[in-house]
């Protein structure tokens, strides 16, 4: 048995740490709130993040992150992107031995641009991580949590841990395929929430099928254009990591950015929207970042940058959507993985 601990006890941190603990690991889930830490000691449940999901008896959970960290082999992060360098910081501080550290978070800091194993690497001390890991996919923890068949990828620069990480949550119902290209599985977790956005807010606007199947297509060669100029293999995005998590996120009720989306199309304002979900829409930050790193690298995402101008810059979806429309013809293929220049 390999103890595990999770830190953060959303829906995703939970999902998974039912998982492992469905494969007979020592599972602790780290939650911040007292209450909901207790319910899902004492009454098996995530009451607030997953309501009526029973679960695994032996899955425990504390408020007290050392008690969690203490004597694990292995740390998933399971938070908002904006909080991994802060819950990183403080596993530096606690950790006495060295760990794999696995991430299931997706998104790209701002201002920086780092993504998130990046910053791991950045305040973890390398003599207490053994490997850096990201555990990514089309995966709503809804669904995972009822134990409905899963596909995911594990991706690192050390194979052999990733390996071991695969086999730790593996089994009937979920599914871990392997994957060396930790740029490319992370820069696709990212930059499809951005997409997810778009469609939410095609299908808030009434646009129908045809827009939204044009925009999930072209949204997976701004994300595979961008990706590859950063290093990433362009194949990884037509992957589980890419097409995959970009064709779940963009057509189903389970994902917060499309729902956020769906509600800027029909006219709400964001700060209206942000503060409705209760939970984090990681394409809103994962927008401003891509953003500003393709204006620096000067490359050209046509859809993110409408997304960006509707977001941040007061544009209506609609202007946004006739300007891309009328942008200048050009051929499909030829400019696939090309930048710019």
């Amino acid at each position: 048995m390999t103890k595990i601990a999770v830190i953060g006890a959303g829906s995703w941190g939970t999902a998974l740490s039912l998982v492992l603990a469905d494969n007979d690991q020592e599972v602790i889930l780290y939650g911040r709130e007292q209450t909901n830490v207790d319910r899902i000691n004492e009454h098996h449940e995530n009451a607030q993040f997953l309501p009526g999901v029973v679960l695994p008896q032996s899955l425990k959970a504390t408020t007290d992150l050392k008690v969690a960290v203490e004597g694990a082999t292995h740390i998933l992060i399971v938070t908002p992107s904006s909080a991994i360098r802060a819950v990183s910081r403080q596993l530096n501080e606690l950790l006495t031995e060295p760990v794999v550290l696995i991430h299931a978070s997706k998104g790209i800091e701002p201002k920086t641009h780092l993504r998130l194993s990046e910053l791991i690497e950045a305040e973890v001390d390398p003599a207490k991580r053994k490997a850096v890991c990201v555990l990514t996919g089309p995966s709503h923890a809804e669904e995972v949590a009822l134990r409905k068949p899963t596909t995911v990828t594990i991706a690192s620069d050390d194979l052999e841990e990733a390996g071991r990480v695969q086999e730790l949550f593996t089994n009937e119902n979920f599914r871990v395929y392997l994957n060396a290209d930790i740029i490319g599985a992370e820069l696709g977790g990212a930059l499809k929430n951005i997409i997810a956005l778009a469609a939410g807010m095609t299908d808030g606007l009434g646009y129908g099928d045809n827009a939204k199947a044009a925009l999930i297509t072209r949204g997976m060669v701004e994300m595979a254009r961008l990706g590859t100029m950063l290093g990433a293999n362009p194949m990884t995005f037509t992957g589980l990591t890419g097409m995959g998590d970009l064709i779940v996120t963009c057509t189903s009720v389970h994902s917060r950015n499309w729902r956020a989306g769906n509600a800027i199309g029909r006219g709400e304002k964001l700060e209206t929207v942000l503060e409705n979900m209760g939970m984090v829409v990681e394409g809103v930050r994962a927008t401003q970042a891509a953003y500003d790193l393709a204006e620096s690298k000067q490359c050209e995402l046509p859809i993110t940058s409408a997304l960006y101008h509707v977001l941040f810059d007061g544009h209506t979806p609609e202007e946004e959507v006739k300007k891309l429309m009328q942008r200048p013809q050009k051929n499909e293929i030829e400019h696939l993985f090309t930048t710019k220049d």
